[in-house]
Formats: C-alpha cells, sequence, structure tokens
C-alpha cells in the first residue's frame, strides 16, 4: 500500500485530493505521495492554531515542560526509523540523520523544555515611588513557521519549539521535498500530548506557494513569521510581512569564509575546509564556500586538503547526492563560469557525469576573483572556492566582501589573533579552529546583512514574546 503523508490540522490527519510526488534524490524515483494544502487547508490551519492559543498560553509552564520532554524521548526513541525517512527523502547520508540531525534535534527540545520556566518579567523603580510598574512578557498568538528540507528535524524542530514553549500556537510549513520526515515534528507532539491546535502542519504544491504564503501572512490571527531558507525567497517573506506590519525571524543564506591564516595546523584547517565544505554535499546554509589562505603556505595546505577530502569524501565511494538536479547544474554553471574566466580547477572534474543527475563529487577551484558568479553567488553544493591572500587584512576584506554574514571560520595558533580577526569578521558566528558548520542550543544562531536577522538559540524564547507594561497605584482596594 503506497504512502500518503497527510496535512497536520487541530490534531487530524487531513487528506486532499492534491497529491505531491515526493522523489528520493538517492535514486530518482518516487517513493510516496503527499496531500497538498490549498489555501483552505491553509488558512483553516491557521484558525485551528487561532482557537487553541489562549488555552495553550494560559498552561502552566510545567506542563507545557513535560510535554517538551516526553517528545523528546519519543524522537530519540524513533532516532533510526525517522532518521531514515530523511535518507530517503532529502538524500542525506545515516550519519548526517540518524548520527547528528536527529540527535541534535531531541537535546534541542530538552533544552528549550528547561526553559520554559524561565520566562520571567521585571518591577522596575518608578518615578512616582506611590505607583508600581509591571513589566510583562506574553506571547505573541498565531506563529508561521517555515523551515527547509537539509536538516530536517534541526531546523524542524528549531522553527517551531522556541515559538510553542513561549506560549505560541504555530502553523508549520514544511518542505514538499521532504514531508514526511518533517511530518515527524507534528506526529512526535501529538503523541507527547500537545493539545489540538498548538501546532498544526501543512505542506503544498511549488506553483501554489506564492497564494498560500501571502493569504497566510495576511491572515489577521498570525503575529509573526520565522523563515529559514534561500535570501531569494527572504526577500519576498519580508516584503510581505513589512507590508502587512508583522515582524520576522529570518536565517537566510550563506557564503561562509574559512581563513587559514600562516600559523595554523594545516591538518586541522584542511579537514574542517573539507568538511565545512562538503559535509551534506555543500546543502546547508553554513558550508564554507571560500578558503581564503595566505599564499606563504597555499601550497603546502592545498596538498593537505587534497588529502582530507579523498580521506572523507573518496574518489573509489559514490558520489554525494544533492537534494535535485537543478543544484547540480547551477554549480556546473558556477565552476564553468569561473574556468572560463581563469580560475583553475585543483580538485575534481567539472565535466564528470555521474550515475543519476543529482549526484556531484567534490571540486575546489583556485583564483577566484570579482567578475566571476563564484565569487559573489552562494554555491549550496560540492564546491568550494579558493582564494590566495598576502596578508590577514586583505584575508578579512576579501571574507566581508559579500552580501551575506552567517558564519565563518579562522584557523590560528594563536587565540588573540583568532579574535582579534573574528571580531572584524561580518557574520553571526565565528568558528576558530573548527569549522564553519556549527549551531547548538546554547548558542544564538543567526546572521548579519543578507543572511537575515534575529535569532534562534539560547534566546530564542525572547524572540516569541512581547513585554506590556502595567502600572497602578500603591495600596489601591477595590471599591475604595
Amino acid at each position: 500500500m503506497s504512502i500518503i503523508v497527510p496535512l497536520q490540522i487541530n490534531g487530524k490527519e487531513v487528506h486532499t485530493s492534491k497529491l505531491i510526488d515526493v522523489t528520493s534524490p538517492s535514486t530518482g524515483k518516487v517513493i510516496h505521495k503527499a496531500s497538498g494544502a490549498s489555501v483552505s487547508e491553509a488558512l483553516k490551519a491557521v484558525e485551528a492554531a487561532e482557537s487553541a492559543f489562549e488555552s495553550w498560553a494560559d498552561l502552566p509552564p510545567d506542563q507545557k515542560r513535560n510535554i517538551f520532554l516526553k517528545a523528546a524521548d519519543i524522537l530519540e526513541r524513533r532516532t533510526e526509523e525517522v532518521g531514515k525517512w530523511e535518507e530517503e527523502e532529502a538524500g542525506a547520508t545515516t550519519l548526517y540523520a540518524s548520527g547528528f540531525d536527529v540527535p541534535t534535534a531531541v537535546n534541542g527540545l530538552r533544552d528549550v523544555a528547561g526553559k520554559i520556566s524561565g520566562i520571567v518579567g521585571t518591577v522596575p523603580a518608578l518615578s512616582d515611588p506611590s505607583r508600581t510598574g509591571l513589566i510583562m512578557k506574553e506571547p505573541y498568538g498565531v506563529v508561521l513557521a517555515i523551515a527547509p528540507w537539509n536538516a530536517t528535524f534541526i531546523l524542524g524542530f528549531r522553527s517551531v519549539t522556541y515559538a510553542i514553549a513561549a506560549g505560541n500556537t504555530v502553523v508549520f510549513k514544511v518542505s514538499e521535498l521532504a514531508p514526511r520526515s518533517m511530518g515527524v515534528i507534528g506526529t512526535v507532539f501529538r503523541e507527547a500530548g500537545l493539545p489540538d491546535g498548538v501546532l498544526n502542519v501543512i505542506q503544498h504544491h511549488p506553483e501554489d506557494a506564492a497564494e498560500i504564503t501571502k493569504k497566510m501572512i495576511e491572515h489577521p490571527a498570525i503575529k509573526k513569521i520565522n523563515f529559514t531558507g534561500s535570501t531569494a525567497v527572504g526577500r519576498i517573506i519580508a516584503k510581505l510581512a513589512g507590508e502587512n506590519l508583522k515582524p520576522v525571524l529570518m536565517e537566510l543564506g550563506g557564503k561562509a569564509p574559512a581563513i587559514v591564516l600562516d600559523d595554523a595546523d594545516l591538518a586541522l584547517a584542511a579537514q574542517g575546509c573539507a568538511l565545512g565544505a562538503f559535509m551534506h554535499s555543500g546543502q546547508i546554509c553554513m558550508s564554507t564556500d571560500r578558503i581564503i589562505v595566505q599564499k606563504s603556505i597555499s601550497g603546502k595546505f592545498v596538498e593537505q586538503l587534497k588529502g582530507a577530502i579523498e580521506a572523507i569524501f573518496p574518489s573509489s565511494g559514490e558520489a554525494l547526492v544533492m537534494v535535485s538536479p537543478a543544484g547540480v547544474k547551477k554549480n556546473k554553471a558556477l565552476l564553468k563560469d569561473a574556468t572560463s574566466k581563469g580560475a583553475e580547477v585543483i580538485f575534481g572534474d567539472i565535466n564528470a557525469e555521474e550515475a543519476a543527475p543529482e549526484r556531484m563529487r567534490p571540486v575546489v577551484v583556485k583564483g577566484v576573483k570579482k567578475g566571476m558568479d563564484m565569487y559573489y553567488k552562494e554555491a549550496f553544493g560540492p564546491t568550494v572556492s579558493l582564494i590566495e591572500v598576502e596578508d590577514e587584512k586583505e584575508a578579512i576584506r576579501i571574507a566581508n566582501d559579500t552580501e551575506y554574514g552567517l558564519a565563518s571560520a579562522v584557523f590560528t595558533n594563536d587565540l588573540a589573533r583568532g579574535l582579534r580577526i573574528a571580531r572584524k569578521i561580518e557574520t553571526g558566528a565565528v568558528h576558530i579552529n573548527a569549522m564553519s558548520v556549527h549551531d547548538e542550543p546554547s548558542l544564538p544562531h543567526g546572521g548579519v546583512k543578507a543572511s537575515g536577522w534575529g535569532r534562534f538559540g539560547t534566546s530564542g524564547i525572547e524572540e516569541w514574546v512581547n513585554t506590556k507594561t502595567i502600572t497602578f497605584q500603591n495600596g489601591f482596594i477595590a471599591g475604595k
């Protein structure tokens, strides 16, 4: 019997007549179908969240916390099962899905659970000592959450957990590329006892995206939006939100630099750059897109980098899997443009033909410069440019010469030097002697410039509450 992934609205599975074919990028075959929401179903999800809001907001924090802890236990128990779904839908490796994505999401649930009772107000001193002021923190209401497929569980749970923990209700719009694995977020919470309507999960056909998203953002019940995805789509979401005067948290694209200085541990730097560039086929917003290396050690570093790539992603193994052939075409177009303008391939083969159109092997290109598309555009795939510089001042200038500003890395054996450079790099995070891909619940996560604004992570719950000021006369007694 074929699987049809339902919508999840008001605690019930909803099936529609408009079905979406879900294809495995690893095989190129349709593996199951999903119900596609129309505007009608999307707005029903908003209405369900609106109806559930008051009772959820009033639920004591310890009861909310217990639901989150139970959800974490359920997800942990299902790690292998749901990780397999991510492998099938998103082309993830077992190590990435069951060894990284699911366990990190489990830890995130437990971390948020521990913060629920930490939402506190303040009692400031007023200029009139006969009056008292209270600053309360209250949830917004209904939140629209939109997350991508490339870290199904980390990004999916992150997009809803902080908002729900703060007392909001959510409509979660998932990627049509991975609806079964992303639907787990709804089913896990439902099994954990989350009341009906608090979390509603929908997916839709790509051609319906513009209308459904517009109608949802325009709905008066939607009070805030969070979006994780491309900068191009982020601009559209931001415009719609701005037109409707609704706040947005955005984590968008990146073009992460990894600076390798002349005093760096070259083996460590090579491993960090190889993993940072090619883990999950480079389809991570924090993936290393540019390796900026001092000329004096460039030759030695390149040899170390080649060895690290071959050790981690051996040429004798299968090519890396991208979520669709479009990603491969984009990366090959960037490479061909760069090489036609003077860049040199120092690792890999840009003309290699693989067993499937979704597959591609790592490629490193040296001599990428202004005027080449690869200098400006986010690759979001298994390609990385290597740029030589004379000194750290030039390294910082090139690292910042991009519209993006999400993550970065610096490799040096001098911590003071690393910290000095880190302060000058225009990104939301800088990782010294580690790859550019790093995120965990105890850290704020987000970008600057065209990589978005707002923060998930340690300050995440604060993103999802409004402040309200209440003042009153001291000693007031009702009826007197």
